[in-house]
């Protein structure tokens, strides 16, 4: 058996390998019924033998620029004419031979070049519906047979028929009758398989499925225009979308489907955990949601909502943990997580990163998995969500698949085309550091999947924005004609104007695509330029401290460095406030949209670009052209929640309200900030997952959200031993101690700070700036160089007025504003000459909320001396006159 796919075949004439003929032959070799061996230095089993001629040249550029991680493989000619598109159905292999014919090395072949440069296809595909019939088309140009099963029934039974496919321009087409709609069928296809080295005849789901059955097992027969599928006023839509004048005014509010409601107890239980919790009116979920969007976010992004395995779709199958066990046992116990454990690969709970088929809504979350329902009640709750103000982001998880292989039931695109959608090391094994089972979107019909699937969700669900999980393992290309092609989308041809679509998504360069090792890709640097955020893990480390994978008591600018120590970091007082100087500049190129060329001056007193201010590992801060470009955040799913991550971080001797104000002040600076703000759920209302960093497979137990507001979760136990158990030691004293927990009086005091930090942001222009220009002009910072004060941040934002030359007049309102946060523990006097002379007040919002110690802050104009709270983020304005 040849274990290996180590030779790359990238073009018609040419194969790439790392191994040198010298004086011997190299030859091509090729098995219609994949019986090739090697024996006694022989090949055997083959059917075609093909001898290659070493190149004395390079390979060619269009070849490294494609493949960069074998730019100095030798080349090896392939000679022509040759009939390439049969031979790419066998099992291949290339040898090299010593002058005595002995079989040196020999390896089988990776093909993604070639099948890209043959059989790129730009047509239709998946099942395609007219008035007098159904076509189907699969993409499968290295299959020898393909065949529709059909069924008449979603789950049971044999096929009622079995259609042959027929290969024309190597696509599989087959024409069923019309009235076949609503039936179902599941592809039956042959083909060789490299990592078992044989023809493989495995049955899966079409790639472009629209609709499925239970737990995805067969592909519905479903025509997404049908009327009867688009609730009352679908069409119109497009039309009555939320306002959003600019990406800029753009705020972002992350949330998982299943929280949202499934602890809800004034959702009906039909609907908790699902898509129609998000039709009622009434429910404390919506009037949250609400509460929000009154106060300023603009869209829900919504974790996976695809077809993902690790969730059943048969809700009457799931377990459940005895809640009343839960609830009788200690807060530091052990014992809840080990219940949970139990049974969490058979509950309803995932977060859903684990995706099997990306054009699909997860059955799961609606009423009946099988048929339309899921189609219905998904656009019922875009519908519904857009009616109270909020626009729809969808996360992508296209960077890997959850299975992959010819047997697995989950595996769909590598039973199809094997080899060419995932992407696969020098040795031919499946690249897995996304976590498993990585895509190539480097691939021409990779990329076409991927762009096609998106165009699905904006046109057929009226979505409003993708979030690309791991987007720095897709290509730049990929993204930039991604946001191309949505944004070519018009109200007159597909009822969406598509250049309101926003797309974001994590931009970290690592793995085997670090430093565009295969090609350019989609990371933080890349994207430069291109109007596509990625997230801001800069301005979340130095708010939080250290990094996620740093140690848990590693304390930052929100969470008490040098102010208030929590005695984890002995390096002295010198150390500490120089590293809080250090990480006060990095939070103000956030606030400053994190922009490459903006200029500061930093903690030395020397002015110098965000580019020029470097992370502990040496790359820059700010990377960013423009402010949307930036997703300012200090807590997402992934990680502790804010208020755990500030619960281990912080001194165990402080009070719960000094906690929840430092949770107060984080938010603020990212609510503040130039740039998109993004908030994970819960953010808002102390949310605790009882110190899980990892709540992805956790139960509903430990993600609990309640818009209730009795309780934050905290103390539910001990987090799951998988992904928490190393620091059980720190987190057991302080979920045992009850004066971590906050009382319902926290909550609402947390949610209405948060509301008011939002009304704040959308009550002037200037928090929303457009242009790197916009924010150079009119953004600056005080309190800085050497002689700051420890703990103090000052931001002014400036308007120019009407008439009069310089500064355009932006903000109707306010010619200036002022925003201090003051980390300290202790109230602080700041002294800003610069700022004197002014006509400054307290924002009137500050002045009219519940928060008692923000209506303390106070500005002397005669010296401009601003006194802040402590924990406390101040705003001052000064209004035009008349």
């Amino acid at each position: 058996m040849l274990l290996h796919c180590r030779a790359f075949w990238v073009s018609r004439s040419i194969i790439a390998w790392n191994v040198d003929v010298e004086d011997g032959a190299c030859y091509l070799y090729a098995s219609r019924n994949a019986n090739l061996s090697v024996t006694n230095d022989a090949i055997r089993g083959y059917d075609c033998k093909i001898k290659l001629k070493e190149g004395e040249d390079r390979l060619p550029q269009y070849v490294t620029k494609r493949f960069p991680h074998i730019q100095d493989y030798k080349t090896y000619k392939v000679p022509q004419p040759l009939d390439c598109e049969n031979l790419l159905k066998c099992q291949l292999a290339v040898a090299i031979f010593t002058p005595d014919g002995k079989c040196k090395s020999a390896t089988g072949l990776q093909l993604p070049g070639i099948i890209d440069e043959l059989f790129s296809y730009t047509g239709p595909l998946g099942a395609v519906f007219s008035s007098e019939a159904i076509s189907l088309y699969l993409w499968a140009p290295t299959a020898t047979v393909v065949r529709a099963f059909i069924y008449n029934s979603p789950l049971n039974g044999d096929p009622f028929d079995i259609v042959e496919l027929k290969e024309a321009n190597d696509v599989w087409t087959a024409t069923l009758p019309r009235h076949w709609e609503g039936y179902y069928y599941a592809y039956e296809v042959s083909v060789y398989h490299p990592t078992t080295s044989q023809i493989e005849t495995s049955l899966t789901c079409d790639p472009y499925s629209r609709g499925l059955s239970c737990d995805g097992r067969r592909t519905l027969l479903v025509d997404l225009d049908c009327d009867d599928l688009k609730p009352e006023g679908w069409d119109n839509l497009g039309h009555e979308k939320p306002d959003l004048l600019s990406m800029a005014d753009i705020s972002i509010y992350e949330l998982h489907i299943r929280d949202f409601s499934a602890n809800d107890h004034t959702v009906h239980p039909d609907f908790r955990g699902g898509y129609l919790a998000f039709t009622l009116q009434d429910s404390a979920g919506v009037l949250h949601l609400k509460k929000l969007s009154s106060a300023g976010i603009t869209h829900i992004h919504l974790l996976p909502t695809f077809h993902f395995a690790g969730v059943g779709d048969e809700k009457h199958k799931w377990k459940h943990a005895d809640t009343a066990k839960l609830k009788s046992l200690p807060p530091d116990s052990d014992e809840q997580q080990a219940l949970i454990s139990t049974i969490q690969n058979e509950d309803g709970y995932n977060w859903g990163y684990n995706p099997v088929l990306w054009g699909v809504p997860k059955g799961s979350y609606a009423s009946d998995p099988n048929g339309s329902c899921r189609i219905i009640e998904f656009r019922k709750m875009v519908q519904a969500l857009n009616h109270i103000g909020l626009r729809v982001v969808l996360d992508g998880v296209y960077n890997h698949l959850h299975a992959s292989g010819h047997c697995d039931e989950n595996s769909v695109l590598d039973k199809i085309v094997p080899g060419y959608y995932l992407r696969r090391n020098s040795d031919g094994r499946i690249e897995n550091s996304t976590c498993v089972n990585n895509t190539a979107s480097e691939h021409f019909m990779v990329e076409r999947l991927i762009l096609d699937d998106l165009m699905c969700w904006a046109v057929q669900y009226k979505v409003d924005g993708f979030r690309f999980d791991l987007m720095g393992h897709l290509m730049k290309k990929t993204m930039v004609n991604a946001k191309t092609l949505l944004h070519s989308l018009t109200m007159e041809k597909s009822g969406v104007d598509g250049s309101k679509i926003f797309l974001y998504g994590e931009g970290w360069d690592f793995g085997e695509v670090a430093s565009n090792g295969r090609g350019i890709n989609a990371s933080q640097f890349n994207l430069y330029g291109n109007g596509i955020g990625s997230f801001n893990d800069r301005i979340r480390d130095a708010l939080l401290g250290g990094s996620p994978f740093g140690h848990p008591l590693q304390q930052g600018f929100a969470s008490g460095l040098f102010v208030e120590p929590n005695d984890h970091d002995l390096r002295g007082d010198a150390a500490a406030e120089h590293t809080l100087a250090v990480l006060k500049d990095h939070i103000q190129l956030g606030m400053a949209g994190n922009l490459k060329d903006f200029v500061l001056v930093n903690h030395d007193g020397e002015e110098v670009k965000g580019s020029e201010i470097l992370t502990h590992d040496g790359k820059p801060i700010a990377y960013t052209s423009c402010p949307i470009e930036t997703i300012n955040y200090v807590s997402a799913h992934d990680n502790e929640t804010l208020f755990d991550i500030l619960s281990l971080k912080t001194s165990m001797h402080i009070s719960v309200e000094e906690r929840c104000r430092m949770n107060h002040l984080a938010t603020s600076v990212i609510a503040l900030s130039q740039g998109i703000p993004f908030f994970h759920s819960g953010d808002e209302i102390l949310r605790s997952k009882s110190l899980d960093r990892d709540s992805y497979n956790s139960g509903d137990w430990f993600n609990r959200l309640d818009f209730n507001y009795n309780s934050n979760n905290w103390g539910v136990g001990l987090p799951p031993k998988e992904k928490n158990e190393q620091n059980w030691p720190l987190m057991k004293p302080r979920l045992a101690n009850p004066s971590f927990k906050p009382q319902k009086s926290h909550i609402i005091a947390a949610l209405e700070n948060f509301c008011n930090l939002l009304q704040i942001r959308y009550s002037s222009p200037l928090f929303r700036l457009r242009t790197a220009n916009a924010i150079q002009e009119r953004v600056r910072f005080h309190n800085v160089g050497p002689s700051w004060t420890p703990g103090v941040i000052v931001m002014s934002l400036e308007d120019g007025y009407e008439g009069f030359p310089g500064l355009t007049q932006l903000d109707p309102t306010y010619s200036y504003i002022v925003v201090l946060v003051n980390a300290c523990p202790m109230k602080v006097s700041c002294t800003i000459p610069a700022l004197s002379s002014k006509s400054l007040r307290l924002h009137p919002i500050q002045m009219s909320s519940n928060d008692a110690m923000v209506k303390k802050s106070t500005y002397d104009p005669s010296s401009g001396c601003f006194t802040v709270p402590a924990r406390t983020t101040s705003v001052f304005v000064q209004p035009r006159s008349g």
